[in-house]
């Protein structure tokens, strides 16, 4: 009797004792192969009956199919070891049957004895990934990078000398003994960090312990961010990674909010072996002015131009949760019946189930509808005001938020009159300007060209559609949606008319008065002789901007300068700067005098208390050779919308979370126009790269700003919207709230200079 096995195997040897790769592979074959498969085995058995495998042990295996990972041949063959059956014995069996496939199984193959280990190094060393195999006949050895061949590799030991950058990734060894006989090793990865040569670390062995040497930084970053840490060890195997803060095991963060400051540190291990890295502090604020980007810029534009209109605008920047809903009660409190509304948002939103909700830049990613504003519930509240007009401006996203299973659940009265102007369609994005300097949104860029015009409110928005329509670069990816139940000739430049609640718009115009009071320009004089000169203006109704210069200094002074400080709780970056840019405000430095040291402070929402600063003036005279200081400190009250103390506790049932509404409003006449009108604005994140690869003049806006209207004037009583008539080169009139005894001619020095462009 002769096998077809090699001398190297142990004929003897029970088949219950085959590695567990050889045994799975030998089963593989049984099980799949039907004339010369298990069944037609344990009949070849029974025939010889010398281990007494009887047709009722042949059905028991059988049964096995109906199993999850049952197999047959695997119960035969273990029946089989456990009644004596030995190597030489299956194989004769095998090749009584010709299995020549399943005799092959038997042959003895490859064997890895050493796998490749990932590891670590810095670029600039060198290191060996190492693959050994024991086979019947000599083995030979291919090392790949991935997909692709390493050249020259031939051997068990590759090696990469010196290692640089482009050497990181996945290896993988292939072994054979001959063209039938083919194994690979285990995936080793190679990370190669870029580490600048210091003391010490280019001595480091390649393959010694594990070292640190890509240390955190520390980060000072604003909500919305991304956090980015990083921590480099070299080390064989590849090092483990665990970030913790405060002492926290940590998961990824994607979107940095204000909890997220504290401290932080890695965990490397390797093997039993760990360290740590650096504690570093990481930082998060509240995002004011992260870029100057379009939503900034259109509520600027909208303010002004409803200014024209006689309307009382109040705009507000960066708001959390709380400041929104407060803000959205004080200006509900402003409406009564007749009162034309409007509200312009921009910045980040969504949309599900046909409503849209505007999200505060202290929500929680993924969003809920429980951390956000519902644009319907606000629209209902001010039917219940019985208003004249409900005019929605939402330039914001409209992408389904998955993450938000709440079902709207309020319905909208058969009342008011509603218009809705989606800058884009839903589950699409709204798109910027994108440019070096001051930028408007596409939908702001045409709706500030016709917003003064005297027509319906939907076919001034009709215009604004086809104006949209006709510009190439974001034809077929924007398009204004518009839906209405107006079913009077409403338009924002309709006549204020007198009526029975002209002392209540009175009241409500002091009301909006109070928000905006600015400090009185004020001089300051130190007992040396300096007198200073201090200014204030509003560059939105929660942004004030102090303006200080020196007006007379004693001759006897060789210099001397006045500094804002004491102000702890404002980013000194925006302090005491020689240029309104260098704080941030590009929108009021052309009607800013001069020469001044500007500081900007934002989110005055903010405020608790009266806000109280010292200046600090400091001067050098020509007879004494140290410097001499003097103080003043200056209270200037709660300046502009600090008054109403938006920062409050918000009583949840003030504004509804979510509403009902069919896709298009109903429809019903309205009475006669009343006098308020109010915009809100809140700073939205921009997305950092266009929608298309080929739009590079525009990116998408993730979410909105928001804005009410409400305005009151003397004598009539109306609400009304217009656009300046769109032109290229047409000068965006600018008011901006001031104070000080160079009022005019800022403001005319702004009209004559400002000007916004369209970028075709």
């Amino acid at each position: 009797m002769s096998l077809l096995i090699s001398d190297s195997y142990d004929n003897s040897r029970n088949i219950n004792f085959l590695k567990e790769s050889v045994f799975k592979r030998l089963c593989e074959c049984l099980d799949k192969a039907n004339n010369k498969g298990w069944r037609k085995l344990g009949e070849t058995v029974n025939s010889e009956r010398r281990f007494k495998v009887s047709l009722g042990d042949i059905e028991m295996c059988s049964l096995k199919v109906l199993e999850v990972e049952g197999s047959p041949s695997r119960s035969l063959l273990r029946l089989m070891g456990d009644r004596g059956c030995t190597l030489g014995d299956l194989a004769e069996f095998l090749r009584m049957m010709g299995h020549t496939e399943a005799l092959q199984c038997l042959k003895p193959g490859i064997e890895i004895l050493i796998q490749p280990q990932s590891v670590a190094v810095i670029a600039g060393h060198s290191i060996r990934l190492s693959c050994y195999a024991a086979g019947m006949s000599p083995v030979q050895y291919q090392w790949f990078k991935g997909k692709e061949e390493v050249p020259g590799s031939s051997s068990p030991d590759l090696q990469i000398s010196p290692v640089q950058l482009q050497d990181a990734g996945f290896y993988i060894c292939r072994v054979n003994c001959g063209l039938a006989n083919v194994h690979f090793s285990q995936w080793a990865q190679v990370d190669v960090l870029d580490v600048m040569p210091s003391y010490g670390l280019m001595s480091l062995p390649s393959e010694g312990r594990l070292r640190v040497v890509t240390q955190p930084k520390p980060q000072s970053l604003l909500v919305g961010d991304a956090l980015y840490l990083e921590c480099g060890a070299v080390g064989r195997p590849l090092p483990h990674y665990q970030w913790y803060r405060n002492g926290v095991p940590l998961k990824n963060i994607s979107y940095l909010m204000l909890e997220h400051h504290g401290r932080y540190r890695c965990e490397i291990s390797c093997n039993s072996e760990k360290t740590w890295s650096n504690e570093v502090d990481v930082l998060v604020g509240m995002a004011n002015h992260p870029q100057l980007k379009a939503p900034m810029v259109d509520v600027y534009d909208l303010t002004n131009l409803l200014r024209q209109l006689n309307f009382k605008v109040v705009s507000l920047l960066d708001l959390t949760e709380s400041e929104m809903r407060n803000a959205v009660e004080e200006f509900l409190s402003l409406l009564h019946k007749g009162v034309y509304g409007l509200l312009y948002y921009a910045g980040h939103g969504y949309e599900n189930f046909g409503n849209s909700f505007m999200v505060p830049v202290d929500a929680p990613n993924p969003y809920r509808s429980a951390n956000c504003l519902c644009v319907q519930s606000i629209l209902k509240l001010m039917q219940e005001k019985e208003t004249g007009l409900n005019v929605f401006l939402l330039d914001m996203c409209r992408k389904r938020n998955f993450h938000d299973k709440d079902m709207p659940n309020v319905m909208l009265k058969v009342t008011a009159n509603i218009v809705f102007g989606y800058a884009t369609c839903q589950d699409a994005e709204a798109f910027e300007l994108s440019s070096s300097g001051l930028t408007n949104g596409v939908f702001i860029t045409f709706l500030k060209g016709r917003l003064l015009e005297d027509e319906k409110i939907t076919v001034l928005l009709d215009r604004v559609a086809e104006d949209m329509g006709q510009f190439d670069p974001t034809k077929g990816k924007q398009a204004l949606e518009i839906r209405s139940s107006l079913s009077e000739r409403r338009s924002l430049t309709d006549p204020i008319l007198p009526g029975d609640c002209s002392d209540v718009a009175q009241a409500h115009s002091l009301l909006w008065t109070k928000a905006h009071e600015l400090p009185e320009s004020m001089t300051l004089n130190f007992e040396c002789g300096v007198q200073i000169k201090m200014g204030f203006a509003a560059e939105f109704s929660n942004v004030l901007i102090i303006y200080t210069s020196i007006v007379k200094k004693p001759e006897e002074m060789s210099s001397c300068q006045a500094h804002l400080i004491n102000l702890s709780d404002l980013d000194p970056k925006m302090m005491n700067k020689q240029t309104p840019e260098e704080t941030g405000s590009y929108l009021l430095s052309d009607s800013l005098p001069q020469h001044c040291l500007y500081t900007r402070l934002s989110s005055l929402q903010k405020l608790k208390e009266k806000l109280v600063f010292t200046v600090c003036l400091q001067a050098e005279f020509t007879s004494l050779e140290e410097q001499v200081q003097w103080t003043v400190e200056v209270d200037i009250g709660k300046p502009l919308i600090a008054k109403l103390d938006l920062h409050r506790p918000t009583r949840r049932n003030s504004c509804q979370l979510t509403c009902h509404m069919p896709h298009s409003p109903c429809t019903s006449p309205t009475p006669s126009p009343g006098a308020e009108h109010m915009l809100l604005h809140q700073m939205p994140f921009l997305h950092p790269q266009s929608c298309s690869p080929h739009l590079h003049v525009y990116e998408p806006l993730y979410g909105a700003a928001g804005g009410f209207g409400n305005t009151q004037t003397h004598g009539h009583y109306e609400y009304h919207y217009e656009n300046i008539p769109c032109s290229p080169y047409l000068p965006l009139p600018s008011v901006p709230i001031e104070t000080t005894d160079d009022v005019e001619d800022m403001q005319n020095k702004l009209m004559d200079s400002l000007h916004f462009f369209n970028q075709p």
